[in-house]
């Protein structure tokens, strides 16, 4: 069985390899939300609405102990997580806590999968998360010389 370390580490190195941290906040926000989609939609049909749904709303509470921001990402059993609150916080300015909640949602929601399904969706979910990235118009850019490897 695989323990949060390595949940981390593909959350982590998914972070590196899209740059998020030369992303603007609003961007990082629509990485995040493409990225939490992906794998709702990878574990759907397999855990279905009910248990998927107590599982987010159990990382979500978790998550906006440690960082209240999340509080305003809610998760419905019909229609799955809704994110307008937390862009609408974000859009304000009240961003505080967003890289960081993030990597502890993603972090926390793979290990909670991962415990749940003895980690059969595991490889799968660490490959889908892996693909997500931003379109290529709001990338960020990398100008000559800049090192992106720390």
């Amino acid at each position: 069985m695989l323990d949060e370390g390595q949940h981390a580490a593909c959350v982590d190195a998914w972070l590196v390899d899209r740059a998020a941290r030369n992303l603007s906040t609003e961007d990082f926000l629509q990485l995040f939300e493409a990225a939490l989609t992906v794998l709702w939609k990878q574990t759907l049909t397999t855990l279905g609405e009910v248990t998927l749904t107590a599982i987010a709303g159990r990382v979500l509470h978790n998550a906006s102990e440690r960082f209240p921001l999340f509080a305003s990402l809610n998760v419905e059993r019909v229609g799955g997580l809704r994110f307008g609150e937390l862009r609408e916080q974000v859009h304000s300015g009240h961003d505080s806590g967003l890289r960081e909640g993030s990597r502890f949602v993603l972090v926390e929601f793979l290990t909670v999968l991962g415990n749940l399904t003895a980690e059969i969706l595991t490889p799968e979910l660490h490959a889908e998360l892996s693909k997500v990235a931003l379109p290529e118009a709001v990338r960020p850019r990398v100008t000559a010389g800049e090192d992106t490897t720390s």
